[in-house]
């Protein structure tokens, strides 16, 4: 790996090492840009990762854990998570937090773009889907994504791969669907299903959300790092950010962070390109100002309209054994039917339904999929018994609208490893959310009842579902109501470039990585088109 010193200007520094930023970088190597990379975590150990093992589930607890409070290794920034509704749950490392995913990929539906010009809600994107579609075809070879192309719901998708193979649960479920009339696709995933490139095809063993043992899992610690490292990227890892730094222009000249050692460093550079995510990067800015409201924020936008996808389960319960414990995880199929807007509904926006398997034991008696039910006690075993392999699941994705009183701030009672306050998320759950979730929830148990499960179980708005942080850092033309413009660069700050989630000015009901690399790629792409004019220190 190519090293840089630590008082040499690189042209690009990137915060973050997800899969933004992993996009990003590879691009800006094969352009001839000397690129450094800040990681408050490290790489992934995948000799952990146990799914093919008989203890794989007690594991996740200690080595892949998401919630950054209960893992709290020294890179870990606590979040004051007092005042939300839905908790966080992010990964810092190496391939960001998709290494916690559960792979599912979509793209953004076209009217996620126009909301406000549609149905006078939200906020239209200052790009649009057509915009997209070459760079969601480009991120889609890169990833290496399974799906079968042709939903009359997903236009011009054109994945790699053939989809997983879609076992007995998936079929009852596809077969209840026809007769109901209702939309369902074979689903699409970062997960291999013939051999492609550093991927290997997925051995069914429905443990991938405790990591990819099989390597069949599309993370950028596998599939773009390596490569970005070998075009000259220099990765450095355990390295915690706390300041972009500015020069008497106005102009970001480079970052301030804790090295592994705990020492403070400086990495100057011509542009600093955020991609921490939907807490950290506002945070981050914040970190980085004034305590008038922080860096780049003329708009005051800055933290604010949080979108976090709040999140229903309703699983189907069966007599008779499905085959649950196994198949992709992923999604082995998903539903567009209750996606769009039906104001008889009584709510605007909808949802994407994605169907998932309930896993292994103790998965049988967690908040995720069940709730908070009281499992113990003398029908314990005969609890689990019925449940194992009896049952899979619809995920309710839960299009959010920005709410300006849904924020990210700086803590005033928790700190960091390093003294610095700590993020703190206010996000209570909207009414047109609440009702959204309740009217897919019913749909989602008429759904199972018609494929034959003896019963369902819902859990209604799920705490520990923060998957997805997006919108605290608003794209758009207007700078009074904007942090970044349609290329991503600070409206303030015009070599401060934002390339996470933070930038959407609305949700979508949809798992959002497509996008986010969709944009990065665009976006990387612009700035190396204007290399010769772009403004630096």
């Amino acid at each position: 790996m190519k090293t840089y010193e630590r008082n040499e200007a690189v042209d690009v520094v990137i915060v973050g090492a997800g899969p933004a930023s992993a996009t990003a970088a590879k691009r800006l190597a094969e352009s001839d840009f000397g690129v450094v990379v800040i990681e408050r975590g490290e790489w992934p150990d995948n000799s952990t990762m146990r799914g093919d093992e008989s203890d794989f589930e007690l594991f996740p607890g200690r080595d892949w854990q998401t919630r950054p409070g209960d893992r709290a290794r020294p890179w870990d920034q606590p979040i004051d998570e007092t005042d939300s509704d839905v908790g966080v749950l992010l990964w810092n490392g190496v391939g960001g937090s998709a290494i916690g995913y559960a792979a599912q990929w979509h793209r953004n539906m076209p009217s996620d773009f126009r909301t406000y010009s549609l149905e006078g809600v939200g906020d239209d994107w200052p790009v649009d889907y057509r915009e997209l579609v070459p760079y969601y075809r480009r991120i889609e070879r890169d990833f290496g994504i399974s799906g079968l192309n042709g939903d009359p719901a997903v236009p011009g998708t054109d994945y790699p791969m053939p989809p997983v193979r879609i076992r007995k649960w998936g079929e009852l479920t596809a077969a209840a669907h026809n007769r109901l009339g209702w939309h369902w696709w074979p689903g699409s995933n970062a997960i291999a299903t013939v051999p492609y490139g550093p991927l290997s095809p997925c051995t069914e063993m429905g443990t991938e959300m405790y990591g990819s043992p099989d390597g069949s899992r599309s993370t950028t610690d596998v599939t773009h790092w390596p490569v970005a490292i070998a075009n000259g990227v220099e990765l450095r890892t355990r390295s915690y950010v706390s300041r972009i730094e500015t020069d008497a222009n106005g102009l970001a000249r480079g970052v301030t962070y804790f090295d592994a050692a705990g020492i403070e460093q400086f990495q100057a550079a011509r542009v600093v390109i955020l991609a921490a995510g939907g807490v950290h990067t506002p945070w981050l800015l914040l970190n980085s100002g004034n305590k008038d409201g922080g860096l780049a924020n003329g708009s005051g936008l800055v933290g604010k309209r949080l979108m976090m996808h709040p999140t229903s389960t309703v699983v189907g319960v069966f007599a008779d054994p499905i085959g649950s414990t196994q198949g992709a995880w992923g999604e082995q199929a998903y539903s567009m039917q209750f996606y769009e807007t039906d104001e008889s509904r009584g709510h605007v926006r909808g949802a994407k339904w994605g169907l998932m398997p309930t896993g292994g034991p103790l998965m049988m008696i967690r908040e995720y999929p069940w709730g908070r039910a009281d499992f113990w006690g003398p029908s314990f075993h005969d609890t689990v018994r019925s449940r194992l392999g009896h049952s899979a699941l619809w995920s309710i994705t839960c299009e959010d609208l920005p709410e300006v009183s849904n924020t990210v701030t700086m803590s005033a009672t928790v700190t960091d490893t390093y003294g610095l306050p700590a993020p703190k998320i206010d996000y209570r759950l909207s009414e047109n959310s609440a009702k959204l979730l309740g009217w897919h929830e019913d749909r989602a148990r008429e759904s199972w009842l018609e494929a034959g499960a003896a019963g369902t179980v819902t859990a209604s708005r799920i705490r520990n579902t923060g998957w997805h942080m997006l919108g605290t850092t608003r794209m758009g033309t207007d700078r009074d109501d904007s942090v970044v413009d349609p290329e991503a660069r600070s409206h303030d700050i015009p070599n401060l470039l934002v390339f996470d989630g933070s930038i959407w000015p609305t949700s979508s009901g949809l798992n959002p990585t497509a996008t986010v690399v969709a944009l990065a790629l665009r976006n990387t792409e612009r700035l190396i088109a204007r290399r010769s004019n772009q403004e630096t220190p």
